[in-house]
């Protein structure tokens, strides 16, 4: 094979996420051919993905690749995940000294100062960039965004505001102060401020009308909006709206329980002592990822289930096992249907990882829209003193975003005990609720959908 050949190689083992098999043939790629930017990239990347070091992979990428935005960027994120944070930083920032329109290196910096635990002046960077590249549109709306991701309305309101003078009748800002102002509480009838915008069928707008009608308790005008959607690419993002509308409206589309499965797995005390302890050494951050449902925790970074430990992969092999089980067990098909709709052909994660949360910590009621079958595995739970009554602690599924004031109740609560895994659609609402001291150590996956059949 030529190394064109060796690289789409590991690529493809890449993608059927056989990570050992990928690494070990990226790694004879760049081997046989160590003059290759591609060769020595896939192998930089595939090595960060199977956490293994990859910090000097990508310093020699880099040099094969002179300026790429995204070897600098990953190679930032690698030397952050062992342990250079401080490096890491000084990589983006200089990078955003001789190009501050850099989108990607703001949101990379922004999210490793806040994970690191910086409470104030963690978006340092867009301010600066916004002061060389005051006409910048795209750069005030991104560092908007990180202060709206946050919930962090006066200092968005402030961004705006900023620049308010320099983007009149820009879309994109019209459209982003239209969405501060319903998700911060502080509007009224939105009618007329919509109306220009609402024959466009974008899905970020319709998304904000939803919520908007659905606060104002308008739950018929809320269901036509998400049913508009319902047959298009944004279908997914809008079902578990749809849902809260269907409910809300005794609709016979509602579901009235989620498809969900309570499974204890075959782990002894022993093997979730082992997996605890493999967990613990990952939770390397202060704080959550801005854009996540962690409050009052930590979650992994990277693909958990490409971890080589031992007990991350026996766990992994068992839980791909239920997996099946659970696919076997649902209802017919039923085309349209966020989880029925699909047949399951081979077990593909979306996306695996870890949560801890301490005392006080608990998940925001959030859905994954790209996901399939969503999950919680719960490794280590505080004593029955420290989680408090319940349902502290516990699984609520259906449980819509308190933000919206639904007269809605958790359509089930689930207890957590040591070992056991819950699956369920990923489209369903779920949160967990915050309990009393302790601390609550669990995984979670994202099954990725399958792959339409022919």
């Amino acid at each position: 094979m030529d190394t064109g050949q060796r690289v789409a190689h590991a690529a493809a083992l890449l993608d059927a996420q056989d990570i050992e098999a990928a690494l070990a043939a990226i790694a004879e790629a760049a081997r046989a051919d160590p003059a290759s930017p591609h060769a020595a990239l896939g192998h930089a990347q595939i090595a960060f993905e199977a956490w293994r070091p990859a910090s000097e992979l990508f310093a020699r990428a880099q040099a094969l690749l002179p300026g790429n935005p995204d070897v600098i960027r990953n190679h930032a994120l690698a030397l952050a995940a062992e342990g250079g944070g401080d490096t890491a930083q000084a990589l983006l920032g200089a990078v955003l000294e001789h190009h501050p329109g850099w989108l990607d290196g703001h949101r990379t910096l922004t999210a490793m100062r806040i994970t690191a635990g910086e409470a104030d002046g963690w978006d340092r960077s867009y301010a600066t960039a916004c002061q060389r590249e005051p006409a910048n549109l795209p750069l005030r709306l991104a560092w908007f965004q990180q202060h709206a991701t946050l919930k962090r309305w006066d200092a968005a309101r402030a961004v705006l505001e900023a620049g308010r003078a320099a983007f009149a009748g820009q879309r994109g800002f019209d459209l982003s102060d239209i969405f501060l102002t319903c998700e911060s509480g502080q509007a009224g009838d939105m009618a007329a401020r919509f109306a220009p915008f609402a024959p466009l069928g974008d899905p970020g707008l319709d998304l904000c009308r939803v919520r908007h009608h659905l606060r104002r308790g308008e739950a018929e005008e809320a269901a036509a909006v998400a049913d508009a959607q319902l047959n298009g690419p944004a279908a997914r993002l809008f079902r578990p709206y749809a849902d809260l509308c269907w409910r809300l409206l005794n609709d016979a589309r509602a579901d009235e329980a989620p498809l969900h499965a309570s499974i204890d797995l075959d782990l002894t005390a022993a093997d979730l002592s082992s997996l605890a302890q493999a967990l613990h050494a990952l939770h390397r951050m202060k704080a959550p990822y801005p854009e996540q449902s962690v409050r009052g925790g930590t979650q992994t970074d990277r693909q958990l289930f490409f971890h080589p430990d031992p007990a991350i992969q026996a766990v992994r092999a068992k839980v791909t096992d239920a997996i099946r089980g659970y696919a076997q067990a649902l209802p017919g098909r039923v085309e349209g249907h966020p989880l029925l709709g699909h047949t399951l052909t081979e077990v593909r994660f979306e996306g695996s990882w870890s949560v801890r949360l301490a005392g006080a910590g608990y998940h925001a009621a959030h859905t994954h829209p790209r996901g399939w079958i969503s999950s919680a595995l719960y490794v280590a739970l505080p004593g029955a003193d420290e989680m408090g009554p319940p349902p502290g602690g516990w699984l609520m599924l259906g449980s819509p975003p308190p933000e919206l004031g639904l007269p809605l109740e958790p359509l089930c609560q689930i207890e957590p005990q040591p070992g056991r895994l819950v699956l369920f659609p990923s489209t369903t609402w779920h949160a967990t609720a915050p309990f009393a001291a302790g601390e609550r150590l669990s995984i979670a996956f994202d099954v990725r959908l399958p792959r339409p059949t022919t």
